[in-house]
């Protein structure tokens, strides 16, 4: 095989630039300098001695995980696919093959930067969207969506004990560190679940996740209703938008004495279902609500809906990052442009 030319090289980047890298758009909308405080103050550690190799760039770092969340990598793929695609390098910057982050390094540093520094970058990039003209408008929907850890083969007694916040006694350090005793198990719709839930509020016109957290996959979508509730008040419209799951009485009362207005859907009970007005109601909820399906729907075509870690902390961590990548990526799927004024 002959060497490859500088011609060559140029028609190869032709040919990208046609097929529209989408990682190419993400890094023209991102300014990703804007993270760099919060990683230095996060990351930053005094070495003893100038030996051996100087750390990598955080922005470097963070922009691997961002990649890494975007098409569902482990540590292991992530270190191979940056080796052997063009696109990966290119976006992370990286010139050479020796400056490719072994599997331990990204395992490292998502160790360090940890579920806090998530949060306050999710956080600064809300900010920025905000400023960039991306404000909350048309209401806030609330939804929950379960993410899928590693199943766990215990006995029914020792799951019992996991319940009541015991570890079983003939469990060996070596064997605890190998169990998730954060995730629990649920059934919904015939489904059965191990693991946590992503409970979000976005936005209603732009579909951009507002705020998150993270629980077990058994606490119920409605618990984590209050801690978002501020985030409501944040949105140009004061309408709040969810399934008859986030419906009570203590609800309604939140939602008035913050002068917000209740759009979720009524429920029917025991004493009987749903009038036909009821029904009505509802379904005009739903044109609204059913956006946040789709906000699901894209982050599962990033994997997110599974993750491989163990413990809410590490869980917490990975489905923040993912929420974050999907606001990036929604950004970029709307230019990155100043909206006009609604």
């Amino acid at each position: 095989m002959g060497q490859i030319s500088l011609f060559d090289h140029s028609d190869y980047l032709e040919t990208l630039a046609k097929h529209k890298d989408p990682l190419e758009k993400l890094d023209k909308v991102i300014d990703w300098s804007l993270f760099r405080p919060i990683l230095d103050r996060r990351l930053k550690r005094d070495r003893k001695s100038n030996a051996g190799r100087p750390p990598y760039d955080v922005l470097l770092m963070l922009k691997l995980i961002i990649l890494q969340s975007l098409y569902g990598l482990s540590d292991a793929q992530t270190e191979f696919q940056i080796l052997d695609r063009y696109t990966f390098k290119r976006f992370l910057g990286i010139k050479a093959e020796s400056d490719i982050p072994d599997e331990k390094t990204i395992w490292l540093f998502k160790e360090r930067l940890s579920n806090e520094g998530v949060k306050r970058i999710f956080r600064k990039f809300s900010s920025e969207m905000d400023k960039a003209g991306f404000s909350a408008k048309k209401g806030s929907i609330v939804d929950a969506t379960f993410v899928d850890a590693p199943k766990q083969r215990n006995s029914h007694d020792e799951n019992e004990q996991i319940k009541n916040g015991c570890i079983p006694e003939d469990w060996s350090d070596a064997k605890l560190r190998q169990k998730d005793t954060d995730a629990r198990w649920t059934k919904k719709n015939n489904e059965t679940h191990f693991g946590y839930k992503n409970n979000v509020c976005v936005d209603a016109k732009r579909k951009l996740i507002r705020c998150y957290t993270v629980t077990p996959a058994s606490v119920h979508d409605s618990q984590a209703f209050p801690e978002m509730a501020g985030t409501f008040k944040k949105n140009s419209n004061k309408s709040v938008y969810g399934d008859s799951a986030y419906r009570s009485n203590e609800h309604e009362k939140l939602l008035v004495d913050a002068e917000l207005k209740s759009k979720i859907h009524e429920k029917g009970n025991r004493s009987g279902k749903l009038s036909d007005k009821q029904l009505k109601r509802n379904s005009i909820k739903s044109s609204t609500r059913v956006r946040v399906e789709h906000v699901f729907g894209r982050m599962k075509q990033f994997k997110s809906d599974t993750i491989r870690c163990i413990g809410i902390a590490r869980a917490s961590m990975r489905i923040g990052l993912a929420n974050l990548v999907y606001n990036m990526d929604r950004i970029a799927s709307m230019g990155g442009q100043r909206p006009k004024a609604a």
